[in-house]
């Protein structure tokens, strides 16, 4: 088995894959103080935008999602895309008829600007800054602009990009034709926090994280942002499918008592360790924090800083 990697972020001079790239035209002010210098979103689109710019759909990933929407798995993108069963010709984002338009979130690491980008000839790590659901689609007007879209025909999201999707609607109300919104909030429940507050612990408990600055170190935090995927993975299925799926069925021929894993142990194995290879840590750790804070309406008073 190979190594787990550092940084399961995508980087420059690996190969783009079918990503497309927007550079803000200056300095992104935040929400919670200050600004990011400059900024890159990375996007992928799908169909062709018809004269009036009136087609365009705006969809929007969860947290670990990227711009990999829809296509196969290929050199640049490490899974297939995660809506492929939904956007293509004949379904339902059909590209025959829409403009499908998929950037990876500021903040991510996908191509996207976050803490895994290099500012000055190295990461930013601990130095990148406090982002807001806000701020992520202050960044998305930016892309809408470059693409010469004024309003979109519609904004759809998940989880996370949901959250998004209703920021889009209340703070650009005249840039939205529609919204679409599933498993989503207008803001994170006490129960959602304290969900997630585990997570980060694992994470900056991992004493391979170095504080965010690892990414010049020969080993990253993979186990903590495994233990917080598997942690969060949980908070995705209810007790019922779990037991239907898994019950108290052992892993194959292994023996809970001697060593081996329940099967339920092993789903969650599974899909921590793909995330440790497709995704990065900081960025778990800021998008976690940007959806804890986020609350949909007037922002809050208060100010902000540089993530510790």
């Amino acid at each position: 088995m190979t190594a787990d990697p550092v940084t399961g972020a995508w980087r420059i001079g690996d190969p783009p894959g079918r990503r497309q790239f927007v550079t803000g035209p200056g300095a992104l002010a935040l929400e919670a103080g200050g600004a990011l210098p400059s900024f890159t979103l990375a996007y992928e689109t799908w169909g062709t935008l018809n004269s009036d710019a009136s087609n365009a759909i705006l969809v929007e990933h969860a947290l670990t999602g990227d711009s990999h929407a829809a296509g196969p798995l290929e050199p640049g993108h490490p899974n297939a895309g995660w809506w492929d069963a939904l956007i293509g010709p004949g379904k339902a984002f059909d590209t025959d008829e829409y403009f499908v338009v998929v950037p990876n979130v500021l903040g991510g690491c996908q191509g996207s600007t976050g803490p895994s980008s290099d500012l000055d000839g190295r990461p930013w790590g601990s130095r990148f800054p406090v982002v807001t659901v806000r701020d992520q689609v202050a960044s998305e007007a930016v892309l809408a602009d470059h693409l010469g879209i004024e309003r979109w025909a519609a904004v759809a999201g998940g989880s996370m990009g949901g959250m998004r999707a209703l920021e889009w609607a209340v703070s650009l109300p005249e840039r939205v034709a529609s919204v679409l919104v599933l498993a989503s909030t207008a803001r994170a429940s006490a129960e959602q926090i304290a969900w997630a507050a585990p997570q980060l612990h694992a994470i900056r408990s991992d004493p391979h994280f170095h504080g965010g600055d690892y990414y010049s170190a020969p080993s990253g935090p993979a186990a903590g942002l495994g233990i917080a995927r598997r942690i969060a993975h949980v908070t995705y299925r209810s007790e019922p499918e779990l037991a239907q799926r898994f019950d108290r069925a052992y892993q194959g021929d292994e023996d809970p008592l001697r060593g081996g894993r329940f099967a339920v142990e092993s789903y969650l194995d599974h899909h921590a360790a793909k995330l440790v290879r497709r995704f990065d840590a900081n960025s778990y750790l800021v998008l976690t924090e940007s959806m804890n804070t986020h609350d949909v309406g007037p922002p809050p008073r208060g100010g902000g800083g540089p993530r510790g």
